[in-house]
């Protein structure tokens, strides 16, 4: 793992964080262990990632203070409309460059989302491919693949519209 990588990877778990993600005290343990292999620098990664497993209860905190240190906090906007915005721009991203399955992706839009903001019209292309990715039969005659090119594509759209949704909003 370069050190891109592990910055890479920390970054997209302080999001998962502040979105209200679980994000289990192994994995950040496991992050601050990939960091430091990586030569990545901060006070407090070398006791994160030494902890054992008896002290995993102290890893939130030190993670937060490697974010910290190393300038990669990241805090949702204040505004519940606003953080589940920026939570669908995450998402999308993610989809859209392959990080996240298509499926998975769609549905936590869908369910974490669009319900909560009203089914907004901007979201209404991911609650359709959601639905479809989660229903789909073989007598459908659209294949799956299809289905997740089809999400991909709602989200790189989505991507390239942000300002003026942002601006509507």
């Amino acid at each position: 793992m370069t050190s891109d990588d592990a910055l890479d990877q920390l970054r997209h778990m302080a999001r998962e964080r502040a979105f209200g993600r679980h994000v289990g005290s192994d994995r950040l343990i496991q992050a601050g262990l990939d960091a430091l292999i990586a030569g990545i620098e901060s006070p407090s990664l070398a006791m994160l990632a030494g902890l054992l497993r008896s002290e995993e209860p102290e890893a939130p905190e030190l993670f937060d203070q490697v974010l910290e240190e190393l300038g990669l906090l990241f805090r949702p906007p204040a505004d519940p409309r606003a953080a589940k915005w920026a939570m669908a721009y995450w998402i999308a991203g993610q989809i859209a460059d392959g990080s996240l399955d298509p499926a998975a992706g769609t549905h936590l839009i869908w369910a974490d989302i669009a319900y909560d903001l009203g089914y907004p019209e901007e979201l209404k292309p991911f609650v359709h491919c959601a639905y479809n990715l989660d229903g789909w039969e073989e007598s459908w005659g659209v294949s799956v693949e299809e289905l997740n090119g089809e999400a991909v594509e709602t989200a790189k759209q989505f991507l390239s519209k942000r300002s003026t949704v942002e601006e509507g909003d």
